[in-house]
């Protein structure tokens, strides 16, 4: 991966790391099935209206839509609903990096390679170790509905590959109309219209600036340049960047809501970070192994 997108793409699992402190500022003020309604709303208008349908099929676009909106987010904001804390949520959903790596492995071929199965062995281990020093906040129901949403993460960044839309911030735009129709639909279901027509009376500050920066921040600019890093590179070089989201959300956390980090996640990091400088640096150490003299 060229250094240039290797830096675009540790930025953008950054900011998905802090978001989950932006959604829990949002979650202060407003439903969260109008959270997420909201956050795509935004994401789709009115910007639909001045950005050319990309050339894709309207159902790959609606597909990823859906499993982007609900699959995914409606899914995470329900785990945390059921008990799963935000921090939690965040380590437990990228699991979607070893899922999109095995699916892409498996339906389109793409190798992985003996020294990357070991760096994902590495980084999994210590994403585990997270996990299980961090269980303040946790339900089975919980976790095992992030997992699910995950698999919804792993599906949409196969799409991406298989379509390999030509422009990516139109598909995304495009693709979240799909996601607030489908979340309006589920909530209005679930819930009623009555969330909607309180939000004008739940809106303040806080939980604008939440819809802003889910809307333009995570989702448009952080999600078209991740797409544009999985049509561009196999997702075994892509998908595991996204093991430094749960590091940047534990940090994030410590700041904005004084959560203590303890001594084994501290290590535990370290373990992740390991993983992921070994996988990405996989071709230069296979290399200087082939070079050394037997």
């Amino acid at each position: 991966m060229k250094a240039r997108d290797l830096a675009l793409g540790i930025l953008v699992t950054v900011i998905w790391g802090s978001n989950f402190s932006v959604i829990e500022i949002g979650l202060q003020n407003l439903d969260p099935n109008v959270l997420t309604t909201m956050r795509f709303a935004l994401s789709a208008f009115p910007l639909i209206f001045f950005v050319k349908k990309p050339q894709v099929s309207l159902l790959a676009i609606a597909a990823y839509g859906v499993l982007f909106g609900v699959g995914l987010w409606w899914v995470v904001n329900l785990a945390m609903f059921k008990g799963m804390s935000p921090g939690l949520s965040s380590l437990v959903l990228q699991f979607s990096a070893f899922f999109t790596i095995l699916l892409s492995a498996t339906l389109l071929k793409e190798p992985i390679g003996p020294l990357r199965a070991i760096s994902m062995l590495v980084a999994s281990a210590g994403l585990i170790l997270i996990i299980a020093s961090n269980r303040g906040t946790v339900t089975t129901t919980g976790t095992l509905l992030v997992l699910l949403a995950a698999v919804a993460w792993s599906a949409c960044n196969l799409i991406v590959k298989i379509c390999r839309p030509a422009d990516i911030v139109a598909f995304i735009i495009w693709s979240s109309a799909f996601s607030t129709a489908a979340l309006f639909l589920l909530t209005v279901i679930r819930q009623g219209i009555s969330p909607f027509t309180q939000l004008a009376v739940s809106m303040n500050g806080a939980a604008a600036f939440s819809l802003l920066f889910q809307a333009y921040v995570t989702t448009i600019f952080g999600y078209s340049i991740w797409n544009g890093l999985m049509k561009k590179y196999p997702a075994s070089v892509v998908a595991p960047l996204s093991l430094i989201v749960p590091i940047s959300g534990l940090i994030t956390s410590h700041f904005a809501f004084n959560e203590a980090i303890s001594s084994s996640t501290w290590a535990a990091i370290a373990l992740v970070l390991a993983g992921i400088a070994m996988f990405v640096n996989a071709p230069w150490i296979s290399n200087r192994f082939q070079r050394a003299p037997a």
